[in-house]
């Protein structure tokens, strides 16, 4: 019996992430004002604008996505990005490249010139003083070529922006992103994965499009602030060259400037849970006038300008003066 029961235990816990997996992870809904008998019927509010599809805009399948047969860094957007790739490309690979044929070439040599047929007689030398000088002098010069674009590039992406930047605050949740833009009157943004079949009817890749996609104007610095709810995720987008883990009770912050209009996807990269695949991240990056639009559409103000206050009612009353009565006129006996 004690078997059985081992086994049945075992069981359950074996199915238990698949259970959990197959659980759709969403935002919670919001809540609904239920009308009571005392209360008064809200005056008319009008309908937002609706945004002529500025965050649906179909994506390139050549740039902000992984590529079929792909294995190159993803093209990249942002300046930090394209200093990033040149190094990649024009400073660490030819240094790569080279290193890698000599030694492959000393290896060959090495074990030609040294097998025993052609060399019965081994060589007794310890040590070679000048030979031990290049191979240690070599490896310091080529460290000292990289270490400065490297800093370099490394204090540009951790540089602070400035007031001209817009802020927006992205926190991670099991498992789902919600973006906040404290700029632009603080409204909200929750985004969830879409279903593989309705991502395919769009025309976005599968396990990265998203229902409501982060919106950030081109050529404006964007200061990404990062914090979880739960457990530590990361915000991260290969082509802007940016991650940012998002820790609970921290914020982390992280900058970029997209200088190209589009739709850009990534992921969390970090562990999160069983369902930490399936939460992604969807950028669209529009024009200035569009971004403002689509701000305005949520209930939004522009950066800099405060919500319109409501109109206070004119009930206050003119102040006036009463006239005091006119003298009688004076009559002779």
């Amino acid at each position: 019996m004690n078997a059985i029961k081992t086994v049945i235990f075992a069981l359950g816990l074996a199915f238990a992430p698949a259970a959990v997996a197959q659980v759709p992870a969403v935002a919670p809904p919001a809540t609904i004002a239920v009308p009571t008998a005392d209360s008064k019927p809200a005056a008319a509010v009008p309908a937002a604008p609706k945004v002529a599809d500025i965050a649906r805009t179909a994506p390139d399948p050549t740039i902000g996505q992984p590529v079929p047969g792909g294995y190159e860094i993803q093209q990249q957007v942002t300046p930090i990005g394209k200093r990033a790739i040149w190094m990649h490309n024009a400073l660490l690979m030819p240094i790569i490249t080279v290193i890698s044929i000599f030694v492959l070439v000393l290896l060959f040599w090495a074990s030609y010139r040294y097998r025993r047929k052609g060399n019965p007689i081994p060589s007794k030398v310890s040590h070679n003083a000048l030979i031990e000088v290049i191979w240690t002098l070599t490896p310091v010069l080529i460290l000292l070529i990289i270490v400065f674009p490297s800093i370099s590039l490394l204090a540009a992406q951790y540089k602070p922006v400035g007031k001209e930047a817009l802020t927006i605050k992205a926190i991670g949740n099991q498992w789902y992103w919600t973006y906040e833009y404290p700029d632009n009157g603080g409204f909200e943004v929750v985004s969830n994965m879409l279903p593989d079949a309705q991502a395919k009817a769009n025309g976005e890749p599968r396990l990265l499009a998203v229902d409501n996609r982060v919106v950030v104007p081109v050529g404006t610095p964007i200061r990404l602030l990062t914090t979880s709810n739960d457990v530590i995720h990361a915000w991260y987008v290969p082509a802007f060259w940016t991650q940012m883990d998002a820790v609970p009770g921290r914020i982390n912050e992280a900058s970029f400037t997209v200088d190209r209009i589009g739709v850009y996807y990534g992921q969390c990269n970090n562990i999160c849970g069983a369902r930490h695949a399936f939460m992604p991240i969807t950028v669209q990056a529009v024009s200035p006038a569009d971004f403002a639009q689509w701000v305005a559409a949520h209930g939004g103000v522009p950066k800099g300008a405060k919500p319109a206050a409501a109109a206070a009612p004119a009930t206050t009353a003119a102040l006036t003066t009463t006239p005091a009565p006119a003298a009688a006129p004076a009559t002779k006996g």
